[in-house]
């Protein structure tokens, strides 16, 4: 296993590790946190080259803490130059501790290894993958189940027509929901009002947050097809891949998921089973971009489309735009959360924004972005060495 693990190290990195043989070594991790939102990690070498990236979102002032804790000591002294022996290590470090919180964690250090690597080279982080920087095309991912049919159609036609999306993701049923709608009859009513009002040509996708049994499922699945929806986001609840494997067997649209879900022996019986269509890793919530790869390539082999999970407007999108421009069997579109974030802003610049529906990849090396100083300034810090 572990020789496996190794090759797969040396290819997801391009050789790194033979080009410089350890010769750096990370000298400090420190963490950045704002509330209990955002967590900026910034990796620095024993030479002085750095870089940034950010932890998982949601509840970071403790992810921040589990990195001290239990990611730092493992990084710490490795060679920055191999994120998957690192990625891997840390695993294995805590296998008495899977998998969220130490997934959301090592994903700070790995996405701020992944920028440093693209500084010392000069080059985008999708250029060290393979890709070429480009403009993405996006879907509108809304968030609310609170919101009216009628005004969620009027409110997804107004940014067709202002931002250019082409495609929409809208939510159905209810969280956990045990068959329950957020009212009754919402979902019935939701889905042809949506379509009728961005029309025909425009992709509609749906996310169910694990609200149904598999009958149920294909119930709603079935009326989703007759309106040309194209995806089905976690149907059933997201660890019942039987449950999931049967609505994916039953219905002629996508199923997808898999947003949730860190551990790869996990990915690897889904993908098996064949329980979705379209993985879905979060790079935050699977454990970095170097992990991320991994899903992605097991999906490949598998004949399977990833479009990752990017539900907000923190660096988690910027990350995922890098990874869709250089994987093979990346899908047509990124998430781009249309909900207001006063949280992410002036965390980075340059913003990400739609224009004729698309979303540039930023110029620059790494991630092509850099954290605001005033945002780091009000933040809580800790630092880790050796």
């Amino acid at each position: 296993m572990r020789s496996v693990c190794h090759q797969m190290s040396r290819e997801l990195t391009g050789g790194w590790a033979d080009k410089e043989a350890g010769d750096v070594k990370i000298a400090s991790i420190e963490t950045f946190t704002q509330g209990t939102n955002l967590c900026v990690v910034r990796v620095r070498t024993d030479d002085g080259a750095e870089g940034c990236g950010q932890a998982s979102t949601y509840n970071a002032d403790i992810t921040a803490a589990v990195l001290h804790r239990q990611v730092a000591p493992v990084a710490l002294g490795a060679d920055p130059l191999d994120p998957a022996a690192i990625s891997l290590k840390c695993i294995e470090e805590n296998y008495k501790f899977p998998w969220s919180y130490v997934c959301r964690a090592l994903a700070g250090v790995d996405t701020a290894l992944w920028d440093l690597r693209g500084r010392l080279e000069g080059k985008s982080v999708c250029e060290l993958l393979g890709g070429r920087p480009r403009p993405v095309p996006a879907y509108g991912s809304s968030m609310r189940r609170d919101i009216k049919p009628e005004e969620e159609a009027r409110r997804l036609a107004r940014r067709r027509d202002e931002q250019g999306f082409r495609a929409f993701k809208i939510r159905i049923g209810s969280v956990c929901g045990h068959d329950r709608d957020e009212w009754p009859g919402r979902t019935e009513s939701l889905v042809p009002a949506v379509r009728r009002a961005v029309g025909d040509d425009v992709r509609l996708l749906v996310d169910g947050n694990s609200c149904y049994t598999p009958a149920r499922a294909i119930e709603v699945g079935r009326m989703l097809e007759q309106h040309g929806v194209c995806h089905f986001e976690e149907p059933c609840p997201y660890w019942e891949l039987e449950w999931t494997a049967q609505v994916a067997a039953a219905l002629n649209l996508d199923v997808a998921g898999g947003e949730q879900d860190n551990d790869l022996a996990q990915w690897r019986r889904m993908i098996r089973m064949r329980a979705v269509d379209i993985v879905q890793p979060d790079i935050g919530y699977v454990g970095g971009l170097t992990r991320s790869l991994q899903v992605a390539a097991m999906a490949a082999e598998a004949g399977l489309l990833c479009v990752p999970h990017s539900a907000n407007p923190s660096m988690v999108t910027l990350f995922t735009l890098h990874m869709l421009a250089a994987i093979p069997n990346a899908g047509p579109y990124v998430e781009f959360s249309i909900e207001p974030s006063t949280w992410t802003v002036g965390l980075y610049s340059p913003d990400l924004t739609v224009a004729d529906g698309l979303v540039a990849i930023p110029d620059g090396p790494g991630w092509g972005v850099t954290v605001n100083p005033a945002w780091l300034s009000q933040a809580a810090r800790i630092v880790s060495h050796p």
